[in-house]
Order: structure tokens, then C-alpha cells, then sequence
């Protein structure tokens, strides 16, 4: 959102000006719809105008009206904010032509700010709280409202169709503002968010009658016992997705089958754990259409037990839907049941049993169809045996993360280096990989970074504090040194293990194209910190917890918080001195200290530091437990 210098456009681009106007406009009068609309004023075919003459007159205006049927096409945000720093022609144009607004941290820019700069935003992406929020590190109550921003958007969009939010603080007032603003209102998506309940929802549903999407993925809904699935406008909808496995209350199922039913569009689907088996075949049959299924609880009803009805035959319900590519749920799992979706297997992209515990016996007859597979996610619970299963079959393999069924430090966990191997030699095209275990060597990690040479998301959780290589007893440095080494695509990089100094010189010296990175109970000294720091260009997101890093690796990065989106340091070793300074160097950065609520303020010790760049300066609504430095 910043400005540059005002420019003359190169004379190239002023002489060639009308035969652009008419292509660009010609080839435009299909895409705009897609990509927000234009408002270039056009010349009127019954008044003939000389190239010369419109320039000579008006060649602001030309050059604009080139810049914004060009910039309709630019999808990539990154290349708009590259555009719009060329001039202030430039700015104008890609600031008149974005329908896409994205906001990723929500104390970077006020609400007014982005209201006046872009007119026409049809869908705005807006994130609060950093993810080590997801691990109970930040304090409740810390912000992240939405109220600011929903009523500003109420004022100034109300052509808005879509809303993603994650982790920010939501109320009920809020959705219903949101479903009372926007006629045309299409999507809404909430991820990790909290604070609303089926109130909110009940607005959502009754409201937004030209809803397509309601995706709640990760977020807490309390319950106000209000029957929000029943609300939705009688007759055909024009529903898309709708997901709710988060949803811990039960919902009116008869309304769910009835709201599926009259929704011919329908194609992801997933249930939260208060729907059963049988309630889910109901479903399948009202829309074999799906492509992405959620299949809540996966076992059978006690009322169905007791009563000793025969089951309804799951594997032709599966076999019906002919379109399904996604699977995941299987919530309080049966596991004889999986031999339902036998029939989709052959056709599955990706398939999720982070909420199914089951064996490496039971996942095989399952896996050994699936070859098309490209996500996979799962818990520890499948062993090692069960990851050189996936890794025989799932050569397309994109994406894979391993959870722990027991995060504790001190148990033996049923995933190793003997699984991460396998899945390196056998799934050569992976691009993603979270992989949460107790033990690992250096020579597993090698031969990752050695055989998936695409690997731009690398995240080892090595669960217990400073662990070695559990063959050797040496450091994890080179097995890390080997991923930023041969991965050249690597972005996003989690560390954890005995790591020292050195694995973090080979961070700075390889890591070029890292944006995030994640450190968890690793280093020996400043010096770490400071090779990231010195040697990250691209760095844009840094958590660390639990590491001996202290003041003077934090003054390492004064020249490089200004182009980073946040920096989070949590039980290291910074005292208030060395943040007050960092305030007072760089002004422009939001210095936050923060205390847990039953914590005093004190003039040494710093427990957690949120530091990130904003154009506003410090934010007005924090709370007591927050001290913002200046």
C-alpha cells in the first residue's frame, strides 16, 4: 500500500496506447466478470479521435484506462503489489481494478485505510492471531476482532460476495450485520475463529439466500440450542459446500436431509460427529453428486444396536457416487466399516483419517487402491508399517501429515525414521510433509531431502525436548542442512531436535526462498538466530518458543522486520530493555509484550514478544495483559 513517485509512462506505451485500448477492451468484456469489474471510460465509436489528440489531451487517462484492462488480468496478489509500486498511475489503476482483498495479519492496516484506497472488492481474506495461538500460547481475549471490519465493509462493499477469516475473534452481532449487508452474499469461510454460536449461524442460513458456501473448518460454535440448519430458504438453494464437522452440537438431521436434498449444486459435504452411519447413507442418497464427503461419526447408533435393524447397504451407497475424490471424518470409527468405501478408492485425490484411529492391518485394504491418492493425512496410529503401505501405492503423493495420537514427551511413539524413509523412496513427487514422531536420524532426513527434490513445505515435529539423532546420538544439524540444501523450492520449514548453531548457519546460507519458519526448543546461542536473519531474504513469518535467543540476535534483524509479516518469540531469553529498543529504532513496528493474565508486568524478563510492521501503528484495542512498547 504504498506510494511511489509519479512518472511519466515510457514512450513505447504512450505511442502504442489506442491499439491496446481496443484489444485489451475487446478481450476484456469476458475475463472482467471473473476479476472484478473495470470502470475505464470507452471512446464512442461515433466520434472518431486520433491517436495524437486523445493523447495530447488526456494521456493520463489513456494510460490508465491501459493499466486497467491489463491488470484485469493479474491474478497473483504478489504480482499486484509489484504493479502497484511502479508509479502512482500504476497504483491508481491496480487499486480500482482488485476485487480481491487479502489482509494477513488484521493490525496491519485499519479497515478505513483499505476502504479508501480500493473501491470495488467483491471478496476479502482477513487473518488475526499468529498460529501458536492453535497451541494455547496466546492468552484468550487477546483481539482480532471482526466488529471493526464487518461494519466497515458493510459501507463500503455492498456488492461483497465472499469472506474468509481465520483466527479472529467472531460474535454473533457480527455474522448478522454480515448476512443483513450484502444481498448477494455467496461465501463465507471460518477457520480456527471463535467466539460466535448457532446464532450467528441461524443469521448465516436465514439471511444469505444466495448462499454457495458455508465452510467451518477448526472453528468453536457454542451451542444457543437454535436450530440454525432449518433456517436456510425453503425451496431450491444454491448451496455448494457446506461444512460443519467442527460443530460440537447436535443439529436437526431431518432438516439437514430435507436442505441436501433441494440442493442439486451440493458437491462438499461434511458432517459433524452427531450424525450417524445410517444418517449418513440417507444422505448419499439424496446426493450422489458429491465430491467431498465428511462422513462424521463412523460407526453404528446405539438406538440402531438396541434395535437390532438391519444395516443399510453402505458399499452400494459409496459405488453410487461415482465423483467422490475426497474423503475424510470417520469420527469414533468402526473400523469394519471401512470396507465400505472400497468402491471409491480407485478415484480418491485425498483422504483424511486425522480423526480415525486405526491400525497399519486395517488402513492396507483401503490404501492399496488408492494411486491416485496426492493427500494424505493420518494418525501415528498406522506405524511405520502402515506409511511403507501408502508409500507402495501413492506415487502421486503431494501432500502428507502424520499426527500424534499421544503428544506426550516421554512415550514411545509408533512412527520413525523407518516410515519417513519409506515414504521418501517410494513417494518421489511429494511437495508437503508434517510428520510428527519421537525418534528420527539424520540419514531419514537426508534421503528426504536427496529423493523429493519438490519439497516446498518440510515440518519435523520431533516430540520431547533437544532430542539427537536417536542412532547416533549426534545433532539433527545435517539431516536439516541437507533439506535447505537440495530442496531449492523450500518455503516452509519447521525445526525441532537437538539442533546447535550450525543447522541454523546452513538455514542462512540455503534457505533463500523460506518465508516461514518454525523453531521449537533448538539452538545454542544468538548466533543462530542471527544466520536466519542475515540470511533469509524472503523471511516473512518466524515463531520460535523455547530457545536461548536473547537481545542481541533480536537487534540482528533491524534491517529486515519492515519486510516481515510478524515475529513471535516465546520463552526465549529477551529482556524489556532490548524490545524497548527495537521499538524505538524502527517506529513503524508494533512491539508487543505479552503476559499471561495471572502474570505481573515486570522490567526484565519478557515471556512473549509479537512484533509486526503496521501502517497504523499501535492498535487501540489491547488488552491489560498486553504492553505495546513505543
Amino acid at each position: 500500500m504504498s506510494e511511489d513517485d509519479d512518472r511519466s509512462p515510457p514512450l513505447d506505451l504512450r505511442c502504442g496506447a489506442a491499439p491496446s485500448i481496443n484489444r485489451a477492451r475487446n478481450c476484456s468484456g469476458e475475463a472482467v466478470s471473473g476479476s472484478g469489474s473495470s470502470t475505464s471510460s470507452s471512446i464512442p465509436a461515433s466520434v472518431p479521435v486520433t491517436v495524437t489528440e486523445y493523447q495530447s489531451q488526456y494521456p493520463d487517462q489513456v494510460l490508465e484506462i491501459v493499466l486497467e484492462n491489463v491488470l484485469q488480468f493479474l491474478t497473483s496478489r504478489r504480482d499486484r503489489n509489484a504493479a502497484s509500486l511502479v508509479c502512482k498511475s500504476w497504483w491508481r489503476a491496480e487499486a480500482l481494478t482488485r476485487s480481491e482483498l487479502f489482509i494477513g495479519n488484521c493490525y496491519a492496516v485499519s479497515p478505513d485505510r483499505a476502504r479508501g484506497r480500493f473501491r470495488r472488492v467483491r471478496s476479502v481474506v482477513l487473518k488475526g492471531k499468529p498460529r501458536f495461538a492453535d497451541f494455547n500460547l496466546m492468552p484468550p481475549d487477546w483481539g482480532a476482532h471482526f466488529g471493526p471490519w464487518v461494519c466497515v465493509l458493510a459501507n463500503a462493499y455492498p456488492w461483497l460476495e465472499k469472506v474468509y477469516l481465520k483466527r479472529m475473534s467472531i460474535t454473533d452481532d457480527d455474522l448478522a450485520l454480515l448476512a443483513e449487508s450484502f444481498s448477494g452474499f455467496k461465501e463465507l469461510t471460518l477457520v480456527c475463529c471463535e467466539g460466535f454460536g448457532t446464532c450467528g449461524l441461524a443469521f448465516i442460513a436465514s439471511k444469505c439466500r444466495q448462499l454457495r458456501v458455508l465452510d467451518l473448518i477448526e472453528t468453536e460454535v457454542t451451542d444457543d440450542e437454535v436450530d440454525w440448519i432449518s433456517l436456510f430458504p425453503e425451496g431450491e438453494t444454491c448451496l455448494e459446500s457446506l461444512i460443519f464437522d467442527c460443530v460440537d452440537c447436535a443439529i436437526n438431521f431431518e432438516a439437514l436431509e430435507k436442505l441436501v436434498a433441494r440442493s442439486p449444486f451440493l458437491r462438499k459435504l461434511r458432517l459433524n460427529r452427531h450424525v450417524s452411519i445410517r444418517q449418513l447413507y440417507r444422505l448419499m442418497v439424496r446426493a450422489p453428486q458429491l465430491t467431498h464427503l465428511g462422513t462424521g461419526k463412523y460407526g453404528p447408533s446405539e438406538v440402531a444396536q438396541r434395535q437390532g435393524d438391519t444395516e443399510p447397504d453402505y458399499i452400494a451407497a459409496f459405488a453410487a457416487c461415482k465423483s467422490l475424490v475426497c474423503l475424510s471424518g470417520f469420527r469414533e470409527i468402526t473400523p469394519d466399516y471401512l470396507s465400505a468405501i472400497y468402491p471409491v478408492c480407485a478415484n480418491l485425490t485425498s483422504l483424511n483419517f486425522s480423526y480415525a484411529t486405526i491400525t497399519a492391518d486395517q488402513l492396507k485394504p483401503v490404501i492399496c487402491n488408492c494411486h491416485k491418492l496426492q493427500i494424505f493425512w493420518a494418525l501415528d496410529s498406522i506405524c511405520d508399517e502402515g506409511l511403507q503401505a501408502v508409500a507402495a501405492t501413492c506415487k502421486e503423493l503431494r501432500e502428507l501429515r502424520v499426527f500424534p495420537m499421544n503428544a506426550q514427551e516421554d512415550v514411545e511413539g509408533p512412527v520413525s525414521e523407518v516410515g519417513l524413509q519409506a515414504i521418501s523412496e517410494g513417494c518421489r513427487k511429494l511437495q508437503s510433509i508434517l510428520y510428527f514422531c519421537q525418534r528420527m536420524t539424520n540419514a531419514a532426513v537426508i534421503a528426504m531431502s536427496s529423493n523429493c527434490l519438490e519439497l516446498e513445505v518440510f515440518r519435523l515435529c520431533i516430540m520431547g525436548r533437544h532430542r539427537p539423532d536417536h542412532a547416533t546420538g549426534e545433532p539433527m544439524d545435517e539431516g536439516f542442512g541437507a533439506i535447505v540444501r537440495n530442496c531449492r523450492k523450500l518455503t516452509r520449514l519447521a525445526v525441532s531436535g537437538l539442533l546447535t548453531d550450525r543447522a541454523f548457519g546452513y538455514i542462512g546460507k540455503y534457505g533463500k526462498l523460506i518465508r516461514t519458519l518454525s523453531v521449537a526448543f533448538a539452538g545454542d546461542s544468538d548466533m543462530g538466530l542471527k544466520y536466519v536473519l542475515e540470511g533469509c531474504p524472503k523471511l516473512q513469518k518466524l515463531e520460535i518458543r523455547d530457545s536461548p535467543f536473547g537481545d542481541a540476535a533480536l537487534r540482528s534483524g533491524l534491517h529486515h522486520y519492515y519486510n516481515m509479516r510478524f515475529l513471535w518469540m516465546s520463552s526465549c531469553r529477551l529482556t524489556r530493555q532490548g524490545c524497548q529498543e527495537i521499538a524505538q529504532a524502527m517506529p513503524r513496528l508494533v512491539v508487543e509484550v505479552i503476559r499471561s493474565d495471572d502474570e505481573e508486568e515486570t522490567d526484565n524478563y519478557v515471556e512473549t514478544l509479537y512484533m509486526y510492521r503496521s501502517l497504523e501503528g499501535p492498535r487501540h484495542d489491547a488488552p491489560k495483559f498486553v504492553t505495546i512498547l513505543r
